[in-house]
């Protein structure tokens, strides 16, 4: 369903010429639903009518400035009851955009908001490393702790303090169990 609306916004974004605005217009929503509980419960919630929740998304929409074209996108979508899907749907926006652009997508799993230098360097050293495009799929996951996940292509790595203290976990358990046999 996802891929559906997604490509609907893609073509509707290359036919106004507008692919870059609208792929900016989307991380600033996808922002707002990361920084925003209550944005992600408004998008969720069973007992919130999907034409109230489509007036209250309009009014978030005009306040970030998005486009009159995503504006309009995030209307159709919540008006269906498919808000609760829009993080999905950017998603596969930009998956498509940087599938036409030659670009690989780099997944970044992180305990807390990088900031724009961590994320400017972070693309920088990927890109040297990988030798064309990236572009930064970030997402804010409090379970790894610390640190970060990385998965480019077929290639991951993880850098995560929840990985590490369970290696250590694994260690000490095996440890105790080896010294008591």
């Amino acid at each position: 369903m996802a891929g559906r609306y997604a490509a609907a916004l893609f073509d509707l974004a290359d036919d106004a010429k507008a692919l870059d605005q609208v792929s900016a217009d989307l991380a600033t929503v996808n922002g707002l639903f990361n920084e925003s509980p209550e944005l992600s419960q408004l998008a969720r919630s069973p007992l919130v009518k999907a034409e109230d929740r489509a007036r209250a998304f309009a009014a978030v929409m005009d306040k970030a400035g998005v486009s009159k074209l995503v504006a309009n996108f995030a209307q159709v979508v919540a008006r269906n009851g498919r808000l609760f899907a829009l993080p999905q749907i950017i998603r596969a926006f930009n998956d498509e955009l940087s599938r036409r652009r030659g670009e690989i997508v780099a997944e970044v799993r992180v305990a807390a908001k990088l900031t724009a230098k961590q994320e400017s360097r972070l693309l920088e050293t990927l890109q040297a490393k990988h030798g064309k495009g990236v572009r930064l799929d970030v997402q804010i996951d409090p379970s790894i702790i610390g640190g970060m996940t990385i998965r480019l292509g077929s290639v991951q790595i993880d850098s995560s303090l929840a990985t590490k203290l369970n290696k250590l976990s694994m260690a000490l358990k095996s440890g105790v169990s080896g010294a008591a046999a």
